[in-house]
């Protein structure tokens, strides 16, 4: 039992690195492009399926690993440890790009989110833009940042692990 403890935290280990480490690199593309304020779906698609390669992968990995065995407990813990560590990469990246490399990146955001709502709401009060701001202001705070990126991890590693558990599940009932 303690031999399959070490090999699960072999596999979440190296493949929640692995899963950081391309995340980073995604968003050091997409900051090099100049594309890092737009909230684009192009970002997010390929972010999703980074994240599924690896967590189904590192799942793969350890049922062939495991002599073509594989319970969804398993699969599940892998999941959730993957993105678990992923997470901790990825949100330990977006503290440094924040406070040292792009500091006013908070702001930038505040002036995009500010010009489309004036886009979109032309007729809204002074007030209520201010609320609206102050509101947006509340919500990205490094805190709610990282409560929220670790909460979507842990929340899409399950799901993937989930799914990936259920199809590649494949009890050993001689154990």
């Amino acid at each position: 039992m303690e031999n399959q403890i070490l090999q699960t935290r072999k596999f979440i280990l190296t493949n929640g690195v692995l899963l950081g480490l391309f995340s980073i690199a995604l968003s050091v593309i997409f900051y090099v492009m100049n594309l890092h304020l737009e909230k684009s779906s192009l970002m997010g698609i390929l972010s999703f399926l980074l994240t599924v390669i690896v967590i189904v992968m590192g799942i793969s990995q350890f049922k062939k690993a495991n002599g073509g065995f594989l319970n969804l407990g398993q699969a599940i813990k892998i999941g959730i440890g993957i993105a678990l560590i992923s997470g901790i990469i990825g949100i330990a990246y977006q503290l440094i790009f924040m406070n040292y490399i792009e500091p006013d990146y908070m702001d930038q955001i505040m002036n995009l989110q500010y010009e489309k709502m004036m886009e979109q709401n032309p007729n809204m009060t002074q007030e209520q833009i201010d609320m609206a701001m102050e509101m947006g202001k509340k919500f990205s705070s490094p805190w709610i940042s990282v409560a929220f990126g670790i909460i979507g991890s842990l929340f899409f590693g399950l799901i993937i692990s989930l799914i990936s558990g259920l199809v590649m599940k494949k009890e050993n009932n001689h154990a």
